[in-house]
């Protein structure tokens, strides 16, 4: 379910601090619940996702498009793991080459290891309720941030957003192209993978 940009303000989170230069691009409430102390099995549903290798046929062939695309017009393959990209295009407006940068001191030294080595993300943070990846690609900067929402009376639900920072109004405008196919074909491929995953766990 696609939650409303507002429902941001309801909580603090750390990521607030780290992008606040960046759009909010998508709120989505996962098909998770439980409670305080089950944030670490959320992450592990979230690292043993093979998507989209396993997604649904649809899903593999936009990817398989825009790999396509992104080798015609020098775009970048979204499927490259972060570590055989080699060096990110930095932020854009600024030279900074990770987000890293930006995280509090208690923080900047305890970045975790990605455990998700053939993705095209890296690890920003890790704590009690957030995870936060980033990536960078030849239109936009982007972070996937993972959060375990309070929710009343002992009850969480994982919520993931989307924050971007696109390059130019090239980025701008691949980013509004490609909106349509992200809702009608890859969140409900993923939301699906998601409540799977959790039902197999529990």
């Amino acid at each position: 379910m696609r939650l409303p940009n507002d429902v941001l303000k309801t909580q603090d989170w750390i990521i607030d601090d780290i992008v606040p230069d960046f759009d909010v691009e998508d709120v989505w409430a996962l098909p998770i619940e439980g409670g305080a102390h089950d944030f670490p099995a959320v992450i592990k549903a979230q690292q043993s996702l093979d998507f989209p290798a396993s997604a649904p046929l649809p899903v593999r062939v936009l990817w398989g498009i825009r790999d396509l695309l992104g080798r015609a017009f020098g775009l970048g393959r979204i499927s490259t793991s972060a570590d055989a990209a080699g060096a990110w295009p930095p932020v854009p407006g600024t030279g900074e080459p990770s987000l890293l940068a930006r995280l509090p001191d208690d923080l900047r030294d305890k970045s975790p290891a990605s455990q998700v080595t053939d993705k095209p993300f890296r690890p920003l943070y890790r704590t009690g309720t957030e995870l936060a990846e980033e990536i960078s690609n030849r239109t936009m900067y982007g972070v996937m941030h993972l959060a375990w929402a309070d929710q009343g009376s002992g009850r969480y639900r994982a919520q993931m957003t989307v924050y971007v920072k696109p390059r130019g109004t090239f980025g701008e405008a691949y980013m509004a192209f490609i909106k349509p196919f992200r809702y009608a074909i890859v969140y409900p491929a993923l939301m699906r993978h998601f409540e799977r995953t959790w039902s197999q766990q529990h």
